[in-house]
């Protein structure tokens, strides 16, 4: 009986040590595991358009009329009432041709229409009429005289015509001040018109008929500033006053005094007049009566 028990446990032991054997063959080795997951979640994530917005901010939207003629891009520095200027319009007109709930609040590249919105209507060339011998419809020919004559296409608008445009160039300006030029106009270093001296308190006139179109102090470096706009052409500026005496909106005429002369935004009692064309700073002196 003790013979057979030692047996039976060499018996387990030989199974031991085979066992053990067979699990020491390949030490260190794991089943494969393939992680769908995660790359599941790879797949499906998209990737991201880097180039349709700058790598520090946001997408940009870019206005379709940027760069258009008729259109102005809002740079760093901008006012409407300098817009206005540049342009040759009134800063009310601009507000309300571009829905400005706010005037006093416009944002870099932003893009403005600064002609009024029928002129571009107005420019855009017509085709001329081409005239077609043919019975008239038996309403149109009894309300029309017999005599009537035939006409090819509608006359231009007054405004379009080169006579019109002729007339409007055609201005008369008289000096808004009294006084001797300190300085002449000069493109080349930035004097956008001329300087007129005299005391504080002297009248300052306008230049020729028009319509006010900002009266106030709200433009940096022309102190209180008065425009008035002639025509569709010509506006005229007048810096630096000591006193304003007219108001946005009203009718002036030549020689009319519409402020006093003074210091403000100044390093001395002067005017500065400016005459623009289409916005543009021109040569007073081109303009105005020899003395």
């Amino acid at each position: 009986m003790a013979k057979k028990l030692l047996r039976y446990c060499a018996f387990l032991a030989t199974v031991g040590l085979l066992t053990l054997a067979a699990c020491s063959s390949k030490p260190g080795l794991r089943a494969p595991v393939e992680d769908r997951g995660r790359v599941a979640t790879q797949i499906s994530t998209p990737t991201p358009e880097v180039s349709a917005a700058p790598a520090n901010g946001p997408a940009v939207v870019v206005d379709s009329n940027a760069g258009k003629p008729g259109y102005y891009t809002v740079k760093q520095g901008d006012t409407l009432i300098r817009i206005g200027l540049e342009s040759g319009q009134s800063h009310r007109d601009l507000a309300r041709w571009n829905a400005l709930e706010n005037p006093n609040r416009i944002e870099i590249g932003q893009v403005l229409r600064i002609v009024p919105p029928e002129e571009a209507a107005v420019s855009k060339p017509v085709a001329s009429a081409k005239v077609i011998s043919a019975p008239l419809p038996a309403a149109t020919a009894a309300s029309a005289p017999a005599s009537a004559p035939a006409k090819a296409a509608a006359a231009p608008a007054p405004s379009s015509t080169p006579a019109a445009s002729a007339l409007e160039d055609d201005i008369s300006f008289a000096w808004p001040a009294k006084g001797d030029v300190l300085d002449g106009f000069d493109e080349a270093k930035n004097r956008k018109g001329v300087d007129i001296g005299g005391a504080s308190g002297d009248a300052v006139l306008a230049a020729a008929d028009g319509k006010v179109v900002y009266a106030d102090a709200g433009l940096r470096g022309y102190g209180k500033l008065i425009i008035v706009k002639h025509n569709s052409l010509f506006l005229t500026a007048y810096a630096h006053n000591q006193t304003l005496l007219v108001k946005e909106d009203q009718t002036v005429k030549k020689g009319q005094k519409i402020a006093e002369m003074g210091s403000t935004d100044a390093d001395r009692v002067k005017l500065h007049f400016e005459v623009r064309k289409q916005g543009k700073p021109v040569d007073p002196a081109k303009y105005l009566p020899a003395r």
